[in-house]
């Protein structure tokens, strides 16, 4: 597993922008940033610290997939840590064992900087080898 860090900088103050991207107040600006990554993406679940929360798509074979994270901590407005430790699988949690997924024991960091009204974003994730050059080409696009 690899650390990658991405940082952006966004015409918008920080709240507006942490409110955007967790979909706070309209999931589908979640789901619209997310699309990035998968053009179904979306979340089920709650964002507090402790908080079970799905993130999931619908696959090449109409079969919805994903991650099952926990919110590992969320500082409102200024920071939000994501801990991987399953996939979904249809509506099939797997948490335990080989099948759980390379995630598992990874981070998802997002930091939210204010000032003067842009908004430093500092994404760090942790993510498996095979999937580094994925997302060195999806956040490096959408941090331009």
């Amino acid at each position: 597993m690899q650390k990658l860090r991405f940082i952006k900088d966004i015409n918008a103050p920080a709240w507006c922008v942490y409110e955007t991207m967790l979909g706070l107040n309209d999931k589908s600006t979640y789901e619209y940033w997310a699309r990035t990554f998968h053009p179904t993406s979306t979340f089920a679940g709650g964002w507090k610290k402790g908080d079970k929360i799905l993130f999931a798509g619908i696959d090449e074979n109409g079969k919805k997939s994903g991650m099952v994270c926990e919110v590992a901590d969320n500082i409102a407005g200024r920071f939000v840590s994501i801990r991987p430790y399953g996939l979904l699988d249809g509506e099939v949690e797997i948490t335990l064992g080989a099948l759980a997924g390379s995630w598992t024991g990874g981070r998802e960091n997002y930091s939210f900087a204010g000032q003067n009204g842009t908004t430093t974003l500092t994404v760090e994730i942790d993510v498996p080898d095979d999937y580094v050059e994925y997302f060195n080409e999806t956040l490096s696009e959408s941090a331009r």
